[in-house]
């Protein structure tokens, strides 16, 4: 069963409420997404801790209900 793109971002701000999420459908499959988060909470973490916070938020969802993420982070300007 597909993840709506509403329900990843609900996910993610639930765990980082201080993130800008954007989430876009890459393939118009509800499958294959792109994910950009900018979080406060990423301030002098690497980006592998970054893209592991973003992934906790997830749930373990990766790889069942949603099916592909291509994650980009960044701190805020």
């Amino acid at each position: 069963m597909a993840m709506a793109a509403e329900d990843i971002e609900r996910l993610i701000v639930a765990a980082l409420p201080d993130a800008e999420v954007t989430i876009r459908d890459l393939a118009g499959d509800g499958d294959h997404y792109a994910a950009h988060v900018v979080c406060p909470a990423f301030v002098g973490k690497t980006r592998v801790a970054q893209h592991k916070l973003v992934y906790d938020a997830l749930g373990g969802r990766m790889g069942g209900e949603l099916h592909a993420l291509q994650l980009t982070t960044a701190v805020p300007n």
